[in-house]
């Protein structure tokens, strides 16, 4: 930008100085041959440093132009000030006028009684307005062409007594009612239901005839145990093996439906076996005891154990008992409880551990022992609560939790020779 150059009239001050130039550019003041007589400020100036004259200069003319500006700006704020004012009186003035008119207005269309609004809401809405007597009489009761009468009137000939439209329209019995169609079409449902309920009901008892007379009837019920037994041997880490099927040590001899092979970390390696017999038909004692013989010799097996449905159990051995060494257990096929049969294998398997002999440590004899003998004096107990029960029909409910806590207490007696076993395991592995 183009500096512009101020200078002042070509006059002379009384000393004969020239006059000073002024340089005004965009953003810079530059002043040329500035002398300025006052004998105060030259020894104020004079008593400072030569070095920091230069900027006290600067500074003071600075101070003096903003000082200038400032008095140039309060003078135009005065002057805006008073226009404002004078604009404020006017606009104020106005204002009111402007709300005595919008006054004046409100009081004619809203005023209480006199206004355009009340008036007319009166007319309609009040006591006696138009909207009050057309509801008088649309529901006045006593009118029957009103629109309260017409409803009663229309109402009642549908709902109103045995002869009404919705009564004739809900009455089954009626040819020609909709429920009528419905009845008869549930009445055939039910029919060809019951048809067929019977059918089905023939058809199965045909099957558990046909059943009974044939081995399917036991290819259930060892299905059954095989599927319980499974579940055991895996807590225990035995091995249960269905064997009713193939012959084993005696020749041609099937004997021995299931063999349980007991875990070899509780056997030292031995193999110790337990032989399951599953029995749904009616066996003697005699019968049993030599069959159960014959099939502990067919499988190398140390006990046996026999499991009978209800139907075809000996007396006196629900829900197992320990005869001539062996183990005689009851399943219900159609309820059956795991836990007795799991009560009766544990048993089993205890008494096949107990005919071991270990060669590095003796085994506790008389602790197994009395755990037998706790065992049979606790079935002892069942069979004379089960005759109790059966004699005695006003205890049946005592004597039936009595059995059921002798069950728990021939449970614990197992779990207590078993300890007894581990025991002495644990000892022949500490010394060696």
């Amino acid at each position: 930008m183009e500096a512009l150059k101020l200078v002042p009239l070509p006059t002379s001050s009384p000393s004969g100085v020239s006059a000073p130039i002024v340089t005004v550019a965009a953003d810079r003041l530059v002043v040329e041959r500035l002398t300025l007589l006052d004998a105060g400020l030259a020894a104020f100036l004079g008593e400072r440093p030569a070095e920091e004259r230069a900027a006290i200069v600067e500074r003071a003319l600075r101070i003096g132009l903003t000082a200038l500006q400032d008095a140039g700006v309060s003078v135009n704020v005065d002057v805006v000030r008073r226009e404002f004012e004078g604009m404020l009186a006017q606009t104020q003035q106005t204002n009111e006028r402007a709300a005595r008119a919008l006054e004046d207005v409100l009081r004619q269309n809203f005023a209480d009684g006199d206004g355009k609004l009340p008036r007319t809401l009166e007319k309609f809405l009040g006591d006696r307005g138009a909207l009050r007597t057309l509801v008088g009489e649309l529901f006045d009761e006593t009118k029957r062409d009103s629109a309260i009468g017409r409803m009663r009137q229309l109402l009642g000939t549908y709902f109103d007594g045995d002869a009404s439209k919705l009564a004739l329209l809900l009455d089954p019995t009626r040819m020609n009612s909709p429920l009528h169609q419905f009845r008869t079409e549930v009445s055939d449902g039910f029919a060809k239901l019951n048809d067929r309920l019977t059918a089905i009901e023939a058809a199965a008892t045909a099957r558990a005839a046909e059943r009974s007379k044939s081995s399917a009837k036991g290819a259930d019920f060892e299905t059954l145990l095989e599927s319980i037994l499974a579940e055991f041997a895996r807590g225990a880490g035995d091995i249960v093996d269905r064997t009713g099927g193939e012959a084993g040590d005696v020749a041609r001899s099937k004997k021995g439906d299931f063999v349980l092979t007991v875990n070899p970390q509780l056997t030292r390696g031995a193999d110790l076996r337990v032989v399951i017999e599953a029995k749904d038909r009616v066996v003697s004692g005699r019968l049993m005891r030599d069959e159960l013989r014959e099939a502990k010799t067919n499988r190398a097996a140390a006990v046996g154990l026999v499991v009978f449905t209800p139907l075809h159990a000996p007396a006196g051995i629900a829900p197992f008992d320990v005869r001539a060494g062996d183990v005689y257990c009851v399943l219900d096929p159609e309820h059956p409880e795991p836990a007795a049969l799991e009560a009766a294998l544990r048993l089993a398997r205890l008494l096949a551990l107990a005919t071991l002999r270990e060669t590095e440590v003796e085994v506790d004899a008389a602790a197994i022992a009395g755990a037998l003998t706790g065992i049979r004096e606790q079935l002892e107990v069942i069979r004379r609560l089960k005759t109790q029960l059966t004699s005695i029909s006003g205890t049946a409910k005592g004597v039936s939790d009595a059995l059921d806590e002798m069950r728990d207490m021939i449970v614990a007696r197992v779990c207590e020779a078993e300890a007894e076993l581990k025991a002495v395991r644990a000892a022949v592995d500490s010394r060696r």
